[in-house]
C-alpha cells in the first residue's frame, strides 16, 4: 500500500524531528519521569497539534492514513510524547466532530496551537473496560450543570487546559462536556508512578461539584458514550500506529547492535538463531504496518468493516510491539536487561499499548462479535 508523495514528505519530516530532537531527550525524560515541554512547542510549531481539527479553525485536518502515519513516526522517537499527542488529538476531535459553532470557535484555534492541551476523561477506578458503569453524574442546575465523581489513568492530566468529560445525566444516559482546566472544584491527582510511559503524564482527576454552563455541553444528553466509542473507534487506529513505530524502533537498535555486537569470532548478526529472529520481527512488523494502513483506508472510504479492521490494527500491531521488543532485548542479551541500552525501556513502554484505549481482549471481542454475527 503506497503512501502519496505528501504522505511520505510528511512522514520524513516526522522522522527527522524525532531522530533529531524526540529520541535524544527520550531516557532522561523517562528516567525523571518528566514530560518534554519543548518537543511538544516543535509538534505545535509542525502543526501536529492540530491533526484533528478542521482547517477553517486553523488546523490540519489529516486523513486517517495521515493521521496514522505521523502517530507511527512520533512513536518511533517516544511512545510517552505519541500517546501525549494521540489523546490531544482525541479531545479535538471530540470538539470537532461533536460541539456546535460556538464551541468549535471558542476551543479549537488555541488548542490547534497545542496550548491549552487537550485530555480525555472517560475510564474511572471501577469502569475501565466497561464504561457504561460509571460513576461520576452530572445533575442539571440552574444554567448548566454539576459534575461530580472520579476519573482515573488520565493521560496529560497535569497538563491539560480543556478536559472532555463523560459523565452520567440520567442513570442510563451518558453525556459528554467541556471541562476548562481552571474549573472550580476540579483536582487533579499525583502522576501515576508507571512500568513504562513514565515520561507520560498519567493522573487521576477528582470533581467535587464542577459547575459547568449549558453551553459546554458536547453532545445531546445520553448520547455521550457512542460519541465516545465512536471517537476511540478511530483512535484505535492512532495506537495501533504507535504500536509500530515502537516496534520499529526496537527493531532498528536490535538490527545496529546484532551488527555491532562481536562474539564467536564475528557480529553475531552471522549467528543463523539472530538473522531468524530479525527476519521474523520485520516481517511482523510489515504486516501490523499493513494492518492499519488498511484500516486507514476503510475509515477514509466509510466502509461496514471499518470498526473491525481497526480492532484488528490495534490487537496485532499492539502484541506484535510486545513481542519484537522482548526480542530485542533478547538480542542485546544481559545488557538488553540494563537501562544503558533503550531497548529495557522499549520493552517496558509496549505493555500499556496492548490496554489502553481497549485491551487486546476487548479487541478480539469486537473482532469475534463480527465474524460470528
Amino acid at each position: 500500500m503506497q503512501l502519496t508523495a505528501e504522505q511520505e514528505a510528511i512522514r520524513d519530516v516526522v522522522r527527522e524531528f524525532a531522530v533529531e530532537e524526540i529520541q535524544p531527550v527520550a531516557e532522561e525524560c523517562d528516567a525523571n519521569e518528566t514530560f518534554p515541554e519543548d518537543v511538544w512547542d516543535g509538534l505545535a510549531d509542525l502543526d501536529l497539534t492540530g491533526l484533528t481539527v478542521p482547517e477553517e479553525y486553523g488546523g490540519y485536518d489529516a486523513d486517517p492514513l495521515t493521521y496514522a502515519v505521523v502517530n507511527e513516526e512520533v512513536a518511533y522517537g517516544t511512545l510517552a510524547v505519541a500517546t501525549a499527542l494521540s489523546v490531544h488529538c482525541l479531545a479535538t476531535s471530540c470538539i470537532a466532530e461533536f460541539g456546535d459553532e460556538d464551541q468549535k470557535e471558542r476551543w479549537l484555534p488555541e488548542m490547534v496551537d497545542g496550548r491549552p492541551v487537550g485530555a480525555f476523561c472517560l475510564s474511572e477506578p471501577g469502569a475501565g473496560s466497561n464504561p457504561a458503569q460509571m460513576t461520576t453524574t452530572a445533575e442539571r442546575d440552574a444554567g448548566g450543570y454539576v459534575i461530580s465523581g472520579d476519573k482515573q489513568w488520565i493521560t496529560n492530566g497535569r497538563r491539560a487546559g480543556v478536559y472532555i468529560v463523560f459523565a452520567k445525566t440520567a442513570p442510563e444516559e451518558i453525556t459528554q462536556f467541556v471541562v476548562p482546566g481552571d474549573a472550580d472544584g476540579l483536582s487533579v491527582g499525583e502522576p501515576e508512578e508507571k512500568l513504562g510511559l513514565r515520561a507520560s503524564d498519567t493522573t487521576s482527576l477528582t470533581f467535587d461539584d464542577v459547575r459547568v454552563p449549558a453551553e459546554n455541553r458536547l453532545t445531546p444528553e445520553g448520547k455521550g458514550l457512542s460519541a465516545a466509542l465512536s471517537i476511540l473507534t478511530g483512535g484505535r487506529i492512532g495506537i495501533a500506529a504507535q504500536s509500530v513505530g515502537l516496534a520499529q524502533d526496537a527493531l532498528d537498535r536490535a538490527v545496529d547492535y546484532a551488527q555491532e555486537r562481536e562474539q564467536f569470532d564475528g557480529p553475531i548478526a552471522d549467528i543463523q538463531s539472530i538473522r531468524h529472529k530479525l527476519a521474523d520481527m520485520h516481517t511482523t512488523t510489515q504486516g501490523a504496518r499493513l494492518h492499519v494502513h488498511d484500516a486507514a483506508r476503510q475509515k477514509a472510504a466509510g466502509t461496514d468493516g471499518f470498526p473491525t479492521a481497526a480492532s484488528m490494527a490495534k490487537y496485532v500491531a499492539s502484541e506484535n510491539a510486545m513481542d519484537v521488543t522482548n526480542e530485542a532485548v533478547q538480542i542485546h542479551g544481559g545488557y538488553g536487561y540494563t537501562r544503558e541500552f533503550d531497548v529495557e525501556r522499549l520493552y517496558r513502554d509496549a505493555k500499556i499499548l496492548t490496554i489502553y484505549e481497549g485491551t487486546s481482549q476487548i479487541q478480539k471481542t469486537v473482532i469475534a462479535r463480527d465474524l460470528l454475527g
